[in-house]
């Protein structure tokens, strides 16, 4: 039965080729997870050659054989009819045992073939929802948001789950998305910058909605932002806002994410980058009204209505792209760079923004020397220090974490609408120009989304009681009896 078998899966130049294919393909595939369980890290492309190709490879082996086999036993049963000699191969033929035995070890290979099939193709489809996949199998065109992603609050919680999300139907329209993705990368025919938002982007009830509840956005939260003045001591200022969350609760909404309240209908007219609004129309369901807010310029033609969903206002959640200053601000906070290096912080912006680099190369050592040669001009005494060299470190990341020449991405390509800081955000619709036709407006009040508990200060006696703020040295008397500032406490003095 084996050399029946055998003969039959070689007995021609195609299934031979398909048999090889098959088994080398097990063998690649066997020693690569071999050497994946033993430690050895091959990054996104060995495991697309692993859970793609090399399985591919496998499939096309077994359609190959009996393929091969069809062809073959075409061709003997025409040379019978000419009166030629026929090959081995054995003919269908259910009376004779070596023939029963043929198709029998068909059979019992079968079994383990679909099984090795299913599994492969099951394994690739879950390699392909990685995050490892999607974001460095084509490295240059989706590292912006890669870079970014990492670095977001979304970070663990995969790229699958906020694109794609359960079910088949929007699994099968991202697959299909995708192959022309592949296409255009392959071919270079992808845009730069990638445009946004994701205009196919599937609705937030199937996505963030699945971790995030829209009736558990309860209460009021106090928001501290640490930043630091442009003045020679980096001084440090907080922020803090008493914002409203709101949400649903006892069947009433308040707050920002009254928005999310079903029985609040929001849909909008908006050019294609959502920046511009031009129609705002508010359905309450139920009070069973509707009303229409405008602007003095009316929507061009062709522009379609949207429903409001999470991601018009958190259109940056797991791709967050910050400001030279935001950047400067938690390097400081965080320690990567010293705060005692005089005016870091403006020279910091400066050197950021006052020049392109072709590379993130480039720029790392472009923003490394002018740092130091800032310092050298300016406060030799800190010229070559690790303070000095860390700075310039830390401005070198910065930049390369926020910009990409390759993608043409710079600091503001991708605004984030959280807010109203960076970029309209809120105050494309909250702007007193969006108006009903008897008058009514969409108010731009600040305490509708929050209350200012204190703004830039770097002394508040509130947040000092409230542990969020240390209180600034006491002034000392010198011996002439002018007043200088305490030094800092030693460690002998503290008891540590």
């Amino acid at each position: 039965m084996i050399k029946h078998f055998f003969a039959a899966t070689t007995g021609n130049v195609i299934s031979l080729v398909g048999t090889l294919m098959m088994v080398l393909s097990l063998l690649f595939i066997a020693a690569l997870l071999v050497m994946q369980a033993m430690g050895f890290e091959g990054g996104a492309y060995l495991g697309i050659i692993t859970f793609v190709v090399l399985p591919m490879l496998f499939l096309a082996g077994v359609f190959i054989v009996p393929l091969g086999i069809w062809l073959q036993k075409r061709r003997d049963a025409k040379a019978v009819a000419e009166g030629r000699p026929v090959g081995h191969l054995p003919v269908v033929d259910l009376n004779r045992e070596s023939t029963r035995g043929v198709l029998l070890g068909f059979a019992a290979l079968a079994v383990p073939v679909i099984a090795i099939g299913a599994g492969l193709t099951f394994r690739a489809v879950h390699y392909m929802d990685s995050d490892e996949f999607c974001g460095m199998a084509c490295h240059k065109v989706m590292e912006p948001e890669h870079t970014a992603f990492q670095r977001s609050p979304h970070a663990r919680v995969g790229c699958a789950g906020c694109h794609i999300g359960p079910g088949a139907q929007w699994f099968v329209k991202a697959k299909i998305s995708g192959s022309w993705q592949l296409v255009a990368v392959a071919l270079d025919l992808y845009p730069r910058p990638i445009p946004t938002p994701v205009h196919s982007l599937r609705p937030s009830n199937g996505t963030c909605e699945q971790c995030h509840w829209p009736t558990k956005f309860l209460g009021d939260r106090l928001k501290v932002r640490t930043h630091f003045a442009e003045d020679e001591a980096n001084t440090e200022l907080k922020t803090a806002l008493m914002v409203k969350v709101g949400g649903e609760q006892a069947g009433t909404s308040h707050g920002i994410h009254w928005h999310t309240d079903p029985n609040h209908v929001l849909r909008y007219r908006a050019d294609p980058t959502r920046e511009k609004m031009y129609e705002i129309e508010l359905t309450d369901r139920i009070a069973g009204s509707k009303k229409v807010f405008k602007i003095e310029e009316p929507a061009p033609e062709g522009t379609e209505w949207r429903t409001m969903d999470c991601v018009d206002c958190h259109n940056r959640a797991s791709h967050i792209y910050r400001t030279p200053q935001w950047e400067i601000d938690l390097a400081l906070s965080d320690g990567r760079i010293d705060r005692s290096l005089p005016f870091i912080k403006r020279e910091g912006v400066r050197i950021l923004t006052e020049k392109d680099y072709a590379s993130h190369a480039e720029a790392r050592a472009g923003i490394a020397a002018a740092v130091q040669d800032y310092y050298a001009k300016n406060h030799p005494d800190r010229t070559g220090s690790p303070a000095v060299e860390q700075a310039g470190k830390a401005l070198g990341d910065a930049w390369a974490w926020n910009n990409f020449p390759h993608m043409q991405v710079k600091w503001n390509t991708y605004p984030n609408h959280i807010g109203h800081q960076d970029s309209p955000g809120c105050f494309r619709c909250h702007d007193n120009k969006h108006k009903t036709d008897t008058g009514e407006k969409i108010g731009k009040k600040c305490s509708t989304c929050h209350n200012v508990v204190a703004e830039e200060e770097s002394d508040s006696k509130l947040l000092q009681e409230l542990g969020l703020q240390e209180a600034p040295p006491e002034p000392v008397a010198a011996a002439d009896g002018s007043a200088v500032e305490a030094a800092e406490p030693t460690a002998a003095a503290t008891g540590t």
